[in-house]
Order: structure tokens, then sequence, then C-alpha cells
């Protein structure tokens, strides 16, 4: 439902539009498939590698750009900015912070910034972890499977989550990837990562927002256009820049 919710965000705020964290193209291609004047940035040359191919394929040339959000220096502004499952992804409080500003400082005047954050009380299983007792308990241990996608070879990549750490003090999730590549039902490869996530609660997010120069800004009750309540668990901020 994200990637329509945040097309008519885009519709109503004016174009051109930047998709922060666009990864493979996954809501940038269908932006640029409705005619959206929209540019994409993602940390990882390899995903913008893709999403380019998966673009051309289409007769799609978005212009694509490989920098993190902290460290957003793009030629030009926007009406509207897009950042959908990337905030608070693998970086500091201080780089939250100043992503912020970036994000800020890339808006044209009466601009928008579109962020969705899924709050730490969402998952009621991951939520017990906070407590002391139930946080020595971590790791989880590996789920004995995962989601699993074929490749255009045949050959099966599956990919296990698991919750590593959670720091509460620190209000930080540690999380453990292990992707398992499948060939003729055997395991030939395995690959492991670790990436840390930021937890924010809203008003810590609203005072960054303020911080970072914003105005005007919105909650809102996941991809719909109701007020977010205690019983949301992905909140959507509509910030703006005066």
């Amino acid at each position: 439902p994200e990637i329509d919710y945040f097309k008519g965000l885009i519709v109503r705020s004016g174009e051109p539009a930047l998709d922060v964290g666009c990864g493979t193209g996954r809501l940038l291609i269908p932006f640029l498939r409705a005619g959206l004047d929209v540019d994409g940035c993602d940390i990882s040359p390899d995903m913008l590698a893709l999403c380019a191919q998966r673009a051309e394929a289409e007769g799609l040339r978005p212009q694509l750009f490989a920098q993190a959000m902290h460290q957003l220096s793009l030629p030009r502004c926007y009406r509207s900015i897009v950042v959908c499952g990337a905030f608070g992804i693998g970086g500091s409080l201080a780089q939250d912070q100043e992503a912020l500003h970036r994000l800020f400082r890339h808006l044209a005047p009466g601009g928008a910034v579109f962020i969705d954050y899924y709050v730490p009380y969402k998952d009621a299983d991951e939520w017990r972890y906070w407590v002391k007792e139930e946080g020595e308990k971590l790791p989880e241990p590996w789920p004995s499977s995962g989601q699993r996608k074929i490749t255009r070879s045949g050959e099966e990549i599956e990919l296990r989550i698991r919750l590593l750490a959670l720091d509460p003090l620190e209000q930080v999730a540690t999380r453990q990837m292990q992707a398992i590549l499948w060939r003729g039902g055997q395991a030939v490869q395995q690959e492991e990562h670790t990436l840390l996530e930021r937890l924010y609660f809203r008003n810590e997010l609203l005072a960054m927002l303020a911080a970072a120069g914003f105005r005007d800004v919105e909650v809102r009750d996941g991809y719909t256009d109701n007020r977010a309540s205690s019983r949301s668990g992905i909140l959507v901020y509509i910030a703006r820049k005066e």
C-alpha cells in the first residue's frame, strides 16, 4: 500500500521528487511509470545498478545518486522527498539528525518530506526484549527457515533474520541477517551481515524534525489520511518547509 500512498502524496505536494533509500527501485520505478519526475539515491551502488537495469528495461532513465542520507548533496531541490523504510537504519543518532537537516536543505520552499517509521512497540514479541530479564535471553535462535526467492538462473536465495541484541538505553536493535544460496537442493554459499537499527518514539522524531527546521508536521496512521493514535503501528510523518 505504501507505493500508491506515497505516489498520491507526491502528486499533491508537487514535483520534482526524490526517493531517498530507493534501493532497487521498489517505489521509484512505479513512480516513474506513472510519469512522475523522481530522482533516486541510496547508499548501495550495487542496488542502484540493479535499479538502473530494471528501469532501462522499461525505457526509463532516472537520475540515481550513490549517497548516504546524512551526506546528501544533490544538484537540485525538490517539492517532495520520500523516505520509505530507510530512516534510522545503520547510522548513529548524530547521523540521523544530520540526515533530517540535509533533507530540509534539499526541499524547495513549501515542499514536504514524507517519512514512514515502525514504532518500537509494533511487534509484541520483540517489545518484550526491552525488559531486562527478557533482553538477557538474546540473541534469538536462527529461524528454521526464511524467505526464499528464485533467481533468473533457477537458483534460490534464502534470507533469515534474527534479533542479536537490543539496548533499551541507547534505543538500538542489532539485527543479524543470513543469506543462503541454494542450488539443486544444496546450500552452496552463505553470507552473514549485521545491521543496526535506531529506535525512535513519536515525540523524539517530532523534536528532531523541529530541530532540523521543519514546521507544521502531521503524523498519520500508516498509509492512510487518518491521524495517528496510540494503536498505530506504522507512523507516517509529513513535514513541511515553510
